[in-house]
């Protein structure tokens, strides 16, 4: 094939595509107002079923789903396996274990 040949071909090629490129757009052609009207209209939807579903969502969680905490009393010793001590002075101690702390800082004081 002779460079003169290849170059017909590259173009024949691109008379098809754009012949096809401009069939589509033919038969689906939508003006500028059509979209933005399609648009909002999804907007629209979307606002209106997810603002309720959110909000539903919220009161269900703060009123009906009570979530548990940690029992008080001792822990059994599965519960307080430590790999290494905490870094701070209670090193027993959770950060926010406001009772451990406070038994902690007892002992420190009576030694």
């Amino acid at each position: 094939a002779s460079e003169e040949e290849m170059k017909m071909e590259a173009v024949a090629q691109l008379k098809a595509r754009i012949a096809k490129q401009k069939e589509i757009e033919a038969g689906q052609h939508i003006s500028h107002a059509e979209e933005v009207a399609e648009m909002w209209k999804w907007v629209k939807l979307s606002i209106f079923v997810a603002t309720p579903v959110c909000v539903l969502s919220v009161i269900k969680d703060l009123t009906l789903v009570d979530h548990p905490h940690r029992k008080h009393g001792p822990e059994p010793d599965y519960m307080k396996i430590r790999n290494k001590e905490f870094p701070w002075e209670c090193s027993d101690c959770e950060l926010f274990n406001s009772e451990c702390w406070k038994k902690c800082r007892e002992e420190k004081a009576a030694a």
